[in-house]
């Protein structure tokens, strides 16, 4: 009784969690909503780029602070991101586990992705988590050059668009440092939260706090402005909306809870 109890309340929570007539709009509506406000903030931000890079250079931020936005940066990395997905892939069997599979209309059902070990949801994640990242990457490295805050004699600048070329360069060590729009690490940390909300709704907040923590640490450290994490954020989800769209994960924990409850 209890088991059945237990497996009819799973069922319930989960039509209502999905219901349409409780959504507002489709997912990729939402996503491409958020990146082009997002993207409205990153023209506005232009007129306080250079007061907020002044302020983070001359390091008032809290260390304490500091050292939390600095551990966020991992949610943003490329090996941090993928060290992330491999830790996901290994505790939800629904992602890697080459011997899963779920009942679905009373026929046994694999998610994998061809003939690999690993489901379609979760070449989808990484799919979303990097293409963001590499938008942005590719517009800088081929359209766009602004000196990062780091580099950068702001003291000299008059406004934020003198920042773009090398008319205020300082200290350039390195191509990078003249490579600030748009921030690469916003857009996969954007993007990988796109991605974990999708699979895991229930951590959305926590995925967002992570994304925007993550954020903050590229202006916080003199690598970006905040226009470039804003509109870096807003590739993201565009990458997020194509990739994702309005499809569902193939398979849930949802589903695997609910398999171990039924036997």
């Amino acid at each position: 009784m209890f088991c059945d109890n237990a497996l009819m309340t799973l069922t319930v929570s989960s039509s209502d969690r999905t219901s349409p007539a409780r959504a507002i709009g489709t997912p990729r509506r939402r996503l491409l909503a958020a990146a082009i406000a997002l993207a409205c903030l990153g023209g506005l931000s232009l007129s306080v780029d250079l007061e907020i890079a002044r302020w983070c250079k001359a390091g008032h931020i809290p260390k304490e602070l500091m050292r939390f936005l600095n551990f966020s940066e991992v949610f943003a990395h490329g090996i941090g991101v993928a060290t992330l997905l491999l830790t996901a892939a290994v505790l939800d069997p629904t992602l890697f586990d080459p011997t899963f599979c779920v009942r679905q209309g009373g026929r046994r059902a694999t998610p994998r992705f061809g003939s690999l070990p690993v489901s379609r949801d979760f070449i989808r994640m990484a799919m979303t988590a990097f293409a963001g990242g590499i938008m942005a990457n590719l517009i800088k490295e081929t359209l766009v050059d602004r000196i990062r805050p780091r580099a950068a004699d702001l003291g000299s600048a008059v406004s934020a668009l003198a920042t773009f070329g090398d008319s205020i360069a300082a200290n350039i060590i390195s191509h990078s440092d003249a490579n600030s729009f748009p921030s690469g690490h916003a857009a996969t940390a954007a993007g990988f939260a796109a991605a974990l909300s999708w699979k895991y709704p229930r951590g959305t907040w926590l995925f967002v706090t992570l994304a925007t923590a993550a954020a903050a640490q590229r202006v916080a450290s003199s690598a970006h402005y905040p226009s470039d994490v804003l509109l870096g954020a807003a590739l993201g989800l565009v990458g997020a909306a194509f990739l994702l769209g309005n499809s569902k994960p193939e398979t849930s924990s949802l589903d695997t809870t609910t398999s171990s409850v039924a036997h």
